[in-house]
């Protein structure tokens, strides 16, 4: 067989420009987005009744929803929330489960029981996932028009304009005010001709409809006969018959004052300080981020054109821009590495040609790669882009290997042919490549037992990474020398090629002339015969990994700047919407002189997200600017500060966008999470006190809460049913002449422009009737005359009632908290260490941690077994390369004690032990293995020409170049992550750390340690 690579060449060339165009094409077709795209198993059920009060919700709604919810196969966790008239169920399936199949299941589970439930209960179900959230936020404004008008604006207009941008699912308009239709009663009219509120909705209710009375045929066509009473303006309402006395028609409008007023709404929303509209915008699951937005930008650009004048629309919240510059950040992190390690190519191989080699091959293994993930259909996301800047390292280790054997060889005989010394390297190198990228490719397969959103997340990167070192190999193994061959000058007519049988004998030979004319490195020398040196060594790092493992900061996923502030907030209960916007309103005044703020946005009553939301809750989105001095964690420290010192009575939870996203999405939505588990509703709230208070005093806590949620207090009207009866009353017609007085009834619509207006019955003139009013309200009675409620009902004041949380059908006290410049496991050790001391349990109840503990304590558990799976898959690589139980235990050892560089990299940069930072060390087990294989076969070939010292000498010192220069160059190459440098980099920054601490570890390990070990044990 001639040389493969030299009978092969211009095909292969064809391949290589065939991967470079791929990729070109790839990258332009992969999708853009913050994540990958995940199915959350979250289900949440939202139902509401009419304000019933919580122990009556309790029993007719809660407990048989959770009941039926329970039996749905596959769930893992079930909570519920039951306020005073709605509850809030969360289902959380297993991470393997088909979530639309579990939400068949359960809207299956709850149809059965449905006719049990209350009348007029109504009821939510939805998959909670990242497309739920919007993607961009717009206010719309206006010096010109009325709050209603830019309702019907965005209703009619902006609405349906944006829908056609390609990928939106929805278009959420938030806020503005709805016109509707007031009927108010006059008392005296209605006394006077003897008619009721009842006889009025009656009235209604008879009429306002359209129906088919079926079809009729003339002269060979088919006509569809409607009979049409609807009513379309206002003087069609007011001409409303309501009743025919003595040959006498009264209309409604002999009854009541009619008018178009803004609806009655318990909601307010601002942008800026400015009352306005907010316009979100839902993606589809699969859509392209990026595409939409700027398709979005371009649209309403469009929009605004066609605006009546005085009316503005402006961005106050723009997801993509931070997922642009997020991508931009790891993309421009991936090429200032690669640049980098190619200086130290340059640097250590001093010949343009084998640098210029490296350059090339790096460009192909990155087309092939993007060539797989469009193939498997991942998108460009902070995990992918994040794992192909990690693996720079490891695909620039490849190649520099490679070429570095090539360089080599043509060093030691410079009078042979390019394709002789080619084939020779690459034979030479085959089995040590070949083996040495399976021990970094294996420890990622065990990634596949990884539960969990971190499991979810990091198993594309890990996926990832795969991918790109099997492009790696690939490439180096088969492009590179192509690559070289092409960069070298035509070969001569008389240089033979040499048959492929004789390749491996011709690189044993050679090794055997450099190792004679090698020179002995004294260094090496010294150390490899000064064994106790290296096993002091090694108990220097078995120390220093018992020592610190233990002692450093501990998290769950690594945390993001994200430019953006979530800031929820709550009222003390039974505040008004008047009090609380005026609270607020402080609160903005605060906000603005924050100099890193750009802009806010307010919701009051309604909260992004699918939610129970009370009238004095909401939430703000904080957008900061882009160039500030100062972090988010610090603005936000800032403004809790300023909201606590003058705002007291505001209960504050602060967050970022996106990680507010994932803790809604996940089973916690705070860091700290305590559940205490018992019977007493009114124990678990005192426990829940004392327990809040404990923590409060826990250094590195803020934003602790409770979990007490409750309602505002409650008018209670308790009719006396004999009183009823005497003036012949229903129940129903009191409490329909009772609402009428409070809030008014709406008892229909007006159809008009395309929409529906509510129409409002009321029997109160001008505002709402307070307290003294409403305790002298009158009824009327079916002749039309009046008297007061007192004859009739008690009216008395109660407290507000505590909302129910339970989990798995027990109740429960949730107290929560989040971090405060401390990391996770040390606050929750005093946070354990301080109840333990301070708060005495009663029988019966119990405490369990929840929150981002949980998980994290869940995740490392499944990360030390992936470790050790990994380390095992390793030790079986080796032992299939070289079949030698010792040598494989020798690697192995080696590579576990890279790990100590990780963990003192982690200590001294005062980095937590996350996910990320886990993954590294797990990462390095393999590059440790996939160098030391290298070392032992240069070794082992050295050892047929030389003895046993000589041979090791000759090893470390012809490995030591190729060794530098990996590390060096997965260094630099990762040291733009480990910085930190520009959004979304802090994500992988413990990874990046975690690995450049392992390969600083790695060299005295692989140079001094091994060889040690080699002589002492190999025979």
């Amino acid at each position: 067989m001639n040389n493969f690579f030299i009978s092969h060449k211009k095909p292969l060339i064809a391949v290589l420009l065939l991967i470079l165009l791929g990729g070109v094409f790839s990258y332009t077709k992969i999708k853009t987005a913050l994540f990958p795209e995940i199915t959350f198993p979250k289900i949440k059920i939202i139902a509401e009744g009419e304000l019933q009060p919580v122990n009556q919700m309790m029993l007719t709604v809660t407990k048989p929803l959770e009941n039926v919810v329970k039996q749905v196969p596959d769930l893992k966790l079930i909570r519920s929330v039951t306020s005073r008239g709605s509850c809030e169920i969360s289902a959380y399936m297993n991470w393997n489960a088909d979530i639309d199949l579990s939400q068949q299941r359960i809207e299956s589970q709850i149809a059965k029981i449905k006719t049990s439930l209350p009348p007029g209960l109504s009821l939510s179900i939805e998959k909670m996932n990242p497309a739920i959230l919007p993607v961009s936020g717009y206010t719309l404004e206006s010096a010109t028009k009325s709050p209603i008008e830019l309702k019907q604006l965005a209703d009619l207009t902006i609405k349906p304009f944006l829908l056609q941008v390609q990928g939106v699912s929805e278009i959420r308009i938030i806020g503005g005010k709805t016109k509707e239709f007031r009927v108010k009663l006059n008392a005296s009219n209605m006394t006077a001709l003897a008619i009721t509120p009842e006889q009025i909705a009656n009235a209604m209710a008879q009429t306002n409809f359209v129906k088919s009375n079926g079809y009729v045929a003339n002269f060979n066509y088919l006509y569809l006969s409607v009979t049409d009473v609807t009513l379309k303006t206002k003087e069609d309402l007011g001409n409303l018959i309501v009743s025919k006395k003595n040959n006498r028609t009264v209309r409604l409008k002999e009854l009541a004052d009619l008018s178009s007023e803004e609806a009655i709404e318990y909601t307010r929303v601002n942008a800026n300080g400015k009352e306005g509209i907010l316009i979100a915008v839902i993606k589809q699951p699969n859509a392209n981020l990026i595409d939409l937005s700027s398709q979005m930008e371009q649209k309403v650009a469009d929009l605004r054109k066609i605006l009546p004048q005085g009316v503005t629309i402006k961005p106050y919240y723009l997801q993509a821009d931070f997922v642009d510059r997020a991508v931009k950040s790891v993309t421009d992190s991936l090429w200032v590495g690669l640049l980098l390690a190619i200086v130290v190519a340059i640097f250590f191989l001093r010949s343009l040609k084998p640098s210029l080699t490296i350059l090339l091959t790096i460009p192909v293994t990155l087309g092939l790669t993007l060539i797989s993930l469009y193939a498997v259909g991942y998108s460009f996301n902070i995990m992918t882009l994040g794992a192909i800047a990690a693996a720079i390292g490891l695909i620039i280790d490849d190649a520099i290997v490679v070429v570095e054997q090539i360089h080599r060889t043509h060093e030691e005989h410079p009078d042979e042919p390019t394709s002789v010394l080619l084939q020779k390297a690459i034979a030479y190198l085959f089995p040590a490549m070949l083996g040495s990228s399976i021990s970094t490719i294996v420890i990622f397969i065990p990634f596949a037992l990884m539960t969990g959103v971190a499991g979810s997340y990091f198993q594309v990167m890990t996926n990832t990474m795969v991918i790109t070192l099997l492009c790696s190999f690939f490439v180096t193994w088969i492009g590179l020398p192509v690559i070289y061959l092409l960069l070298s000058k035509k070969q001569k007519e008389s240089e033979k090629v040499l048959p492929g049988n004789e390749m491996f004998e011709s690189g044993q030979a050679a090794s055997k002339t450099a190792a004679g004319s090698s020179k002995n490195s004294a260094w090496i020398s010294y150390f490899i015969r000064r064994a106790y040196l290296s096993f002091g060594f090694i108990v220097l790092l078995l120390f220093i990994m018992v020592l610190l493992f233990p002692r450093l900061e501990t998290g769950f996923l690594p945390e993001m700047d994200e430019g953006s502030i979530v800031l929820d907030y709550k009222t003390p209960a039974g505040t008004s919407l008047q009090e609380t916007d005026r609270i607020l309103t402080e609160v903005e005044k605060m906000i603005v002189k924050i100099p890193e703020v750009e802009a806010y946005s307010r919701r009051t009553g309604t909260q992004m997200g699918f939610f129970i939301t009370a009238p004095n809750t909401g939430d703000y989105l904080i957008q900061l600017k882009q160039n500030r001095s100062r972090s988010t964690d610090e603005v936000i420290a800032e403004i809790r500060h300023k909201i606590e010192q003058s705002q007291p009575a505001l209960t504050v939870d602060f967050g970022q966008v996106i990680g507010d996203m994932l803790g809604d999405l996940m089973s916690a939505t705070q860091p700290i999470e305590l559940k205490i588990f018992g019977t007493n509703q009114q124990e678990l709230q005192q426990l829940s006190k004392s327990v809040a208070d404990v923590v409060s005093k826990v250094k590195g806590t803020a934003d602790v809460f409770d979990g007490i949620v409750i309602a505002g207090p409650s008018v209670d009207i308790v009719p006396d049913y004999a009183a009823l009866a005497q003036y012949g009353i229903s129940p129903a017609s009191f409490q329909l002449q009772v609402q009428g007085a409070i809030e008014g009834n709406v008892i229909g619509n007006v159809y008009s422009l395309q929409q529906l207006f509510p129409i409002r019955m009321v029997s109160f003139q001008g505002d709402a009737p307070n307290m003294e009013a409403l305790s002298k309200m009158g009824i009327f009675l079916d002749n039309g005359k009046m008297i007061p409620i007192q004859m009739l009902a008690k009216v008395q004041i109660k407290t507000g009632e505590a909302e129910v949380e339970r989990e798995n059908l027990q109740s429960i006290g949730l107290i929560s908290a989040r971090l405060d410049q401390r990391d996770l496991g040390s606050v929750i050790a005093d946070i354990q260490k301080q109840i333990s001391a301070k708060v005495q349990l009663p029988n019966g109840y119990y405490i369990e941690y929840g929150g981002a503990y949980a998980e994290q304590q869940q995740s490392f558990k499944e990360l030390f077994m992936i470790l050790v799976l990994s380390s095992l898959l390793v030790f079986s690589v080796i032992l299939f390369v070289f079949k030698e139980f010792k040598i494989a235990f020798i690697i192995l050892l080696i590579a576990i004690l890279g790990v100590s560089g990780s963990c003192l990299a982690l200590f001294l940069t005062n980095t937590p032990l996350n996910v990320g930072s886990y993954t590294g060390m797990i990462m390095m087990v393999g590059i440790v293995a996939e160098n030391a294989i290298f070392t032992f076969l240069q070794f082992r070939e050295s050892l047929v020409a030389k003895g046993l010292d000589d041979a090791l000498v000759y090893a470390i010192s012809t490995r030591l170049r190729p060794k530098l220069m990996t590390a060096l160059g997965a260094i630099l190459a990762l040291s733009p992550l480990a910085l930190g440098i520009g959004a979304g980099s802090q994500l992988h920054q413990p990874l990046a750390i975690a690995i450049i601490g392992g390969f600083l570890m790695a060299m005295p390990l692989l140079l001094i340690v091994l060889p040690s070990l080699i002589r002492k044990f190999y025979k």
